[in-house]
């Protein structure tokens, strides 16, 4: 969308490119396939993306037709849902994400690791089921994060799952502890709990049973499952 001349071709790859592949462009499509609709959750997921170039983002797609905006009774802001344009991205957006789990080389840097994304992406995946029926509070802690990224806390009670960034003063069922990449290569399925732990590499302590269940609490990446087939 910059290049406001566009590719100058009818084939419809170009045309939807020319809609869809500005930068951060799918990463917020992405968003609102996972069922963020409010301008600060889709921030929580592009973290690194200025609220400024957010807000022109959105309405690029806005006047492409693929989200419209409504606005809720009582309610400040308002919410970006997607249209049925927008939904019919979501085999796309999965088909690319699972071609990049497949081929595009694991590159766990630290320029490309993100404890806040992780959480977030981490709280929206979270399987409460083999959790604690009352409310179950998990504190990360990760050892090589910069200050203010270091500690996060998941509260869930009665299915619900919140994220925090401070101590929301409950007791803490679960203390885990591991560098921001060990989480990361669990959470997209290149490795597992267990193998973590016996590396060294992850610590728990705390309840037993939410400790020992983890690798079905944790709700992995939606493309964990796919199969790594680059060199």
């Amino acid at each position: 969308m910059e290049d406001q001349e566009g590719y100058g071709q009818f084939c419809p790859v170009a045309m939807a490119a020319e809609v869809l592949c500005s930068r951060w462009t799918l990463l917020i499509v992405r968003e609102l396939l996972c069922g963020s609709t409010r301008f600060n959750d889709l921030r929580r997921g592009v973290p690194r993306m200025s609220p400024t170039l957010l807000s022109k983002r959105l309405k690029e797609l806005e006047n492409a037709g693929i989200i419209e905006t409504v606005s809720k009774r009582g309610a400040r802001g308002v919410d970006y849902l997607l249209t049925q344009a927008g939904r019919d991205l979501e085999p796309i957006v999965l088909g690319l994400g699972r071609w990049g789990q497949c081929w595009v080389g694991s590159q766990l840097s630290p320029a490309n690791l993100d404890p806040s994304l992780l959480m977030w992406d981490m709280r929206r995946r979270l399987n409460p089921d083999p959790l604690p029926r009352q409310r179950c509070t998990l504190k990360f802690s990760f050892v090589d994060a910069k200050e203010g990224q270091k500690d996060w806390w998941l509260v869930i009670d009665a299915g619900k799952v919140d994220l925090c960034g401070f101590d929301p003063g409950h007791e803490i069922d679960l203390y885990v502890t591991a560098p921001v990449r060990t989480l990361t290569a669990i959470w997209m399925g290149l490795s597992s709990v267990r193998q973590e732990v016996d590396g060294g590499r992850l610590e728990l302590l705390g309840d037993r049973v939410v400790a020992g269940s983890m690798q079905l609490w944790l709700g992995l990446s939606a493309f964990a499952g796919d199969k790594r087939l680059a060199a």
